[in-house]
């Protein structure tokens, strides 16, 4: 799935911090081979080079409190 600028995203990573949080995608950076990869910024923060597999469009309430950041 692709994503734009400013979508409400749920990370999904057992390995960050934000795991399961949901924020906004501030940046869409193409790689050399063609592929999209995200920074995604929540209330603490932000990661950095996260990949589409790892994010789910977020829905209802949850995109709500992605607008208030």
């Amino acid at each position: 799935m692709e994503f734009d600028e400013g979508d409400a995203v749920v990370l999904n990573d057992k390995h960050s911090e934000f795991d399961g949080q949901v924020g906004k995608i501030t940046q869409v950076v193409e790689t050399m081979f063609g592929d999209e990869t995200y920074v995604v910024s929540f209330d603490e923060g932000q990661e950095v080079g996260i990949s589409p597999d790892q994010l789910d469009a977020a829905e209802g309430d949850e995109a709500d409190e992605a607008d208030e950041e």
